[in-house]
């Protein structure tokens, strides 16, 4: 399965410096770093994000991160980091938690049906607040596991971060996936020990020669990221 090729690296002007004091201008310099191109409207709807994740934040905890200048890099930029290899839908991002990558994929990608699922009520529905204000007409929000979810149609492409281990998220993944789909799992650490447990024991579906790990830059961020791309028969 032929990758797509990766978005530019970021360069030590657009990774921060003075003229990033703000959420819109650090959002601007990471958007360029990264090479997505956003509309206005676009990039209206990210910082809406930023700010509903603040305000809910405050009595709901949805994560650790507080401050608006950190959750550019640390949620929105990270998971813009992946644009480039979603590219079918239907989408299920699972775990999404506070719509993490699937609400800033979303907007960026308004032609695919996107389905966020996660169990905690409380995440989800933040999920449903930020939908309705920001007007994601293509995103569905789900609250259920992903063990007993079952949906009438499966997906092409399913995105996590950081939610659980290569072999269990193939495991879970599998009955979701539809025929040539793709499991796009985000990782933050080297993720060798995670690809030969799985090559240990892959699910029956998984096609284990063709699974891709990227090497993600994203601007702003001091941190390992990688993508591993697991294509399913």
């Amino acid at each position: 399965m032929a990758a797509p090729a990766p978005p530019p690296a970021s360069t030590s002007a657009a990774a921060g410096g003075e003229s990033e004091r703000t959420p819109a201008a650090r959002l601007e310099a990471g958007l360029a770093a990264l090479g997505v191109a956003a509309t206005e409207e676009q990039r209206r709807q990210l910082l809406g994000y930023v700010h509903l994740l603040v305000r809910w934040n405050r009595a709901y905890n949805l994560t650790a991160v507080r401050e608006p200048l950190d959750m550019i890099p640390r949620h929105v930029l990270d998971s813009l980091a992946v644009l480039p290899w979603v590219q079918r839908g239907p989408v299920l991002d699972v775990g999404t938690g506070a719509g993490l990558p699937g609400l800033p994929l979303a907007i960026l990608r308004p032609d695919l049906a996107f389905t966020l699922l996660d169990s905690n009520g409380k995440k989800i529905r933040f999920v449903r607040q930020a939908v309705l204000e920001l007007e994601l007409t293509s995103v569905t929000p789900v609250q259920a596991r992903i063990q007993t979810y079952r949906p009438r149609v499966n997906f092409a492409t399913i995105t996590a971060r950081a939610v659980a281990s290569l072999v269990e998220l193939c495991r879970d993944c599998e009955p979701l996936l539809a025929p040539g789909g793709v499991l796009l799992a985000l990782k933050g650490r080297d993720p060798a020990p995670e690809l030969e447990a799985l090559a240990t024991a892959p699910p029956l579906r998984v096609c284990a020669q063709a699974i891709r790990v990227h090497r993600l830059t994203v601007p702003m961020l001091d941190a390992e990221r990688c993508l591993v791309s697991v294509p399913f028969d």
